[in-house]
């Protein structure tokens, strides 16, 4: 049998050290027995010897170590769970570090007229990426380049094929982001009075300056979002999945050094380097797989034309969403000062979880999808659709329970300091509670959304999306009418509950089905266990109240942190209790950790006395 080049060497390296430790030991027991009746220079080469096979014994335990933690890197980033923990632990960094930006935004400008012209700044450059980016590379440009790639391995020749595919479509996207940002630069002040409407005109004059500078990121992250679709094609995940973190970076950068030099446009500029940043991340990775920039325009490519064609239903599903998000900030601005400031504070909070789980697993697992897909095997796909489905349901259900219990908590810890004061930590964590009921609904549609652009069916998402957005938008004028803010986010949760529910009936519609009653006892168990840790968390939280100052940081970090730990501990416990399958993917994992651990050579001196 061939060996590979990494076999050879793990076996080289073995043999070397392994053959190095029985000779030493052999010179060591059969030259030198003991120290007794030896000369000085026997002593001294004894314990020479000694010391070389201490050497050989440490350098067989790092060779062995080193090994275990290769065959650990290589499952991270070869499966889907290795995949999504990559993603999720950098989507919590990198949300770690958005809650720093926002508590740093709130201590410096609070929930008024400041951070209402920020965030209304960002929906024209929004909609440029959501609409035009995403729209090809989300729905588009993944399946139809690991096809290119899975032809590639059958026909080596055509390997040339999937990266002038990649360059035509980056130069084409490009061209084309230059081209609507020009256009955007010189409409900007006519289009901000439809988007902020409630602004008075000095509030737009300076929406309208922060919107031409923030236009820069749409270049930046064009080119960065096709590297992170070759490196997901790829399963390479590590340096897409820090690129959210150093966005980040760059706007605390903005906050804390641009914005005591040059204002609010500080924060526009800090915007535009976090992007730079975003896209600079990743250009080691995608040049490490293969990828070299060309200059090719090929508009007759057929994997453009398919993109092409596959991406104008998402275009218009995404520009669906963004219309969405438009008719929130159109009636948030005809609200009280702040109202735009507070519903994104609350959005962004209730995003981590998101973000965090039910993105990093749909992200992790929309290549498998489209593998699955590829191979026209529908068991495999509804396994990892099932799988993957209950996982997020694991964990985004006790997190919601934990969010609509603690949001006061969440909410003042995060963001309650300088400026930001207790009238707006009280309305932000009721917008909060009401974004919270459809946590589970938000974290699932990417996972739905994305079976079915694996199908290459992009309409039945956007037709849903439609539905959707009509619902937000009656409920919305509805529901602010009487309830403010909080209205807009409840309005956003029931129309994110229909999106969920449509989108799954009618996958299970296309597939005949989907591992329904296995998902549907998971989904029993884990309601119940949840509600359980509910009780236990609020009584938690009171019982913690009495020892605590309720009045300090301190204080409400203590009894908001102590309630989670609690309630969570019980939910694992419960867990295990009722074999949630979820749970036990988790113990599986951890006893073959502890199992390659163990399996480790032992120290030198338990091997000398062997």
């Amino acid at each position: 049998m061939l060996l590979s080049s990494s076999q050879t060497l793990r076996y080289v390296a073995g043999s070397f050290f392994n053959t190095m430790r029985k000779h030493l030991r052999f010179f060591l027991i059969t030259l030198f027995p003991s120290e007794e009746c030896l000369t000085r220079h026997e002593v001294d080469a004894r314990h020479d010897l000694f010391y070389l096979l201490v050497l050989a014994e440490n350098g067989k335990n790092c060779y062995n170590i080193c090994i275990m933690w290769s065959k650990i890197w290589h499952r991270l980033t070869t499966t889907i769970a290795g995949g999504a923990i990559i993603i999720a632990l950098a989507s919590i960094t990198s949300r770690v570090f958005g809650l720093v930006r926002d508590r740093l935004l709130a201590s410096h400008f609070g929930a008024g007229n400041e951070l209402d012209i920020y965030y209304a700044a960002f929906r024209i450059p929004d909609l440029i990426f959501n609409v035009l980016i995403l729209g090809a590379l989300s729905a588009a440009f993944i399946p139809v380049f690991v096809d290119y790639l899975q032809k590639a391995r059958e026909n080596p020749g055509q390997k040339s094929e999937a990266w002038d595919l990649a360059n035509s479509l980056l130069n084409i996207l490009v061209l084309g982001l230059i081209l609507f940002g020009l256009v955007l630069f010189i409409f900007t002040p006519q289009l901000m009075p439809l988007i902020a409407p409630g602004f008075d005109h000095a509030k737009q004059a300076t929406t309208v300056q922060l919107t031409r500078i923030m236009l820069g990121t749409i270049i930046f992250f064009g080119i960065s979002n096709i590297f992170t679709g070759i490196l997901n094609s790829f399963k390479r995940y590590l340096s897409f999945a820090l690129a959210p973190v150093l966005y980040n970076v760059g706007i605390i950068i903005g906050i804390l050094f641009l914005v005591p030099k040059f204002g609010l446009k500080g924060l526009a500029y800090g915007v535009v380097l976090g992007a730079a940043m975003h896209m600079l991340v990743q250009l080691p990775g995608v040049m490490k797989v293969g990828f070299r920039y060309r200059m090719i325009v090929d508009w007759r490519n057929a994997g453009v034309r398919l993109i092409g064609k596959l991406m104008l239903p998402r275009t218009f599903g995404l520009a669906v969403a963004q219309i969405d998000q438009l008719v929130s900030l159109i009636i948030g601005s005809t609200l009280a000062a702040g109202s735009v400031a507070v519903f994104n504070f609350a959005n962004n909070l209730q995003s981590f979880p998101i973000n965090v789980f039910g993105v990093s697993i749909a992200v992790a697992t929309f290549p498998y999808f489209s593998e699955a897909t590829a191979q026209k095997d529908a068991g495999l796909f509804i396994h990892y659709f099932s799988k993957n489905f209950r996982r997020i349901l694991f964990v985004i259900i006790p997190v919601s329970v934990l969010f609509i219990l603690l949001r006061a908590q969440f909410v003042r810890v995060v963001l309650g300091t300088g400026a930001f004061d207790w009238s707006d930590t009280r309305l932000t964590a009721q917008t909060l509670g009401f974004f919270s009921l459809s946590l589970f609904a938000q974290s699932l549609i990417p996972l739905l959304a994305r079976s079915f652009y694996a199908w290459h069916d992009t309409k039945t998402p956007v037709k849903v999306a439609v539905i959707s957005l009509v619902t937000d938008i009656v409920a919305a004028i509805l529901f602010s009418r009487w309830m403010g803010v909080e209205g807009l986010a409840l309005a956003f949760s029931l129309a994110s509950f229909i999106n969920m529910i449509l989108l799954y009936v009618l996958l299970r519609k296309k597939m005949g089905h989907l591992d329904d009653h296995v998902i549907f006892l998971s989904m029993v168990k884990i309601i119940f266990i949840s509600l359980i840790m509910g009780v236990v968390v609020q009584a938690a939280k009171y019982f913690l109240a009495l020892g605590v100052n309720m009045h300090s940081f301190v204080g409400i970090f203590i009894q908001g942190i102590g309630s989670a730990a609690v309630g969570l501990t019980v939910y694992l416990i419960l867990a295990l209790v009722f074999k949630c399958d979820e749970v036990t993917i988790i113990t599986d994992w951890l006893s073959k950790a502890r199992g390659q651990i163990s399996n480790t050579p032992k120290n030198f001196n338990d091997q000398a006395h062997g």
